[in-house]
């Protein structure tokens, strides 16, 4: 499924009051928008995630799984600095005709929300049946709820939070601080930061995964070795990976982005914020996650009105949210089950 492209028609202010006057936004659909318009799912990807759902996603998205292009019509879309499509760092400044690199507004996750109003109006998307997200993902989805809280009619936020935690953020400036020590990461080019960009994915991956995870995938065979051992040559292999699809200057403007998230500001207060959401929401948390920790996820269920919690155990930490598609389809799949009466059943669980 190729890419498509929106182009819009007038300049774009961003909540720093800076404007971009040639916004475009890259995003995928799969399925059709059917007669009543009530089938839409709207996914929001995470960090370095790209609108390719069925690609990333696969055992929750795909013509087997619980979301099926033929029964909805799928949406998601490249996020504002996303290297895949959206303006980013990478576009061309029509003030200089460069690319921008680090010159490019600052953009945060309110941001990236206000785009996603624009598409969907521009697709003609008057309701959304569900919209979901993990991670900055989630974040995306708890924005957009709150900017537009009738149009989404199902949220699924998981392993996410109301506000970036100082936890958190210092897990991305020490990434940032990678990026900085490569010498070729601020002259600006379209290559700089590679290798910047390389040890801030190995200390990334520290956050997305758990000591178990570790001890049990990259544990040595013999007690001989002792140079070359499997974690690091991980580590080096997740790097590469992640140099040879995305961009260090994306990386540095979705990490400032996501260090921004605070749904509270300039409404009185995060929990203020959250009673704003009228969604039918889920809350979905990994007891193992260590970089969204499990009590995030609960504190959004306790504020935001009538919301859903479910605790899920994975091996895999955070990234548990791109792996356990199983046991998010039946946590989904309980979620919108019906009883006798046709009301719909509450979950407070861990699975």
């Amino acid at each position: 499924m190729s890419i498509h492209l929106y182009k819009h028609s007038q300049p774009f202010t961003l909540e720093s009051g800076e404007i971009l006057h040639e916004l475009e936004i890259g995003y995928h659909t799969y399925g059709t928008l059917n007669e009543k318009g009530d089938n839409v799912i709207w996914v929001c990807h995470a960090l370095t995630a790209n609108s390719d759902v069925l690609d990333w996603w696969k055992g929750l998205f795909g013509e087997n799984d619980y979301f099926n292009p033929a029964d909805h019509f799928i949406v998601c879309a490249n996020v504002l600095s996303s290297p895949y499509g959206t303006s980013s760092p990478l576009s061309i400044n029509p003030q200089t005709g460069q690319p921008y690199y680090l010159s490019f507004p600052k953009v945060n996750i309110r941001d990236m929300a206000n785009a996603h109003c624009l598409l969907a109006a521009h697709l003609g998307v008057t309701q959304i049946e569900i919209c979901i997200g993990g991670s900055l993902g989630g974040q995306q989805a708890l924005e957009w709820a709150i900017i537009q809280p009738y149009l989404i009619k199902n949220l699924i936020a998981i392993a996410t939070n109301a506000r970036h935690s100082p936890w958190g953020i210092a897990f991305n400036e020490s990434q940032r601080l990678a990026l900085l020590a490569d010498d070729t990461f601020l002259p600006g080019s379209p290559d700089g930061g590679r290798k910047g960009l390389k040890a801030a994915r190995s200390m990334a991956l520290l956050s997305y995964r758990t000591y178990k995870t570790y001890d049990i995938s990259q544990q040595e065979e013999s007690d001989a070795v002792c140079d070359d051992f499997r974690a690091s040559s991980y580590q080096c292999y997740q790097g590469d990976k992640l140099v040879n699809r995305f961009n260090a200057y994306s990386y540095w403007y979705l990490s400032k982005a996501m260090d921004s998230h605070n749904v509270g500001r300039g409404r009185g207060g995060v929990e203020n914020a959250l009673k704003v959401i009228k969604s039918r929401t889920l809350v979905i948390g990994i007891r193992s996650d260590v970089l969204f920790p499990i009590n995030e996820q609960e504190y959004l269920a306790k504020h935001i009105p009538g919301a859903s919690f479910v605790e899920l155990d994975s091996f895999y930490g955070h990234d548990g949210f791109l792996i356990e598609t199983d046991a998010l389809t039946k946590i989904i799949t309980s979620f919108y089950q019906k009883d006798v009466k046709g009301n719909n059943i509450q979950l407070q669980q861990t699975l």
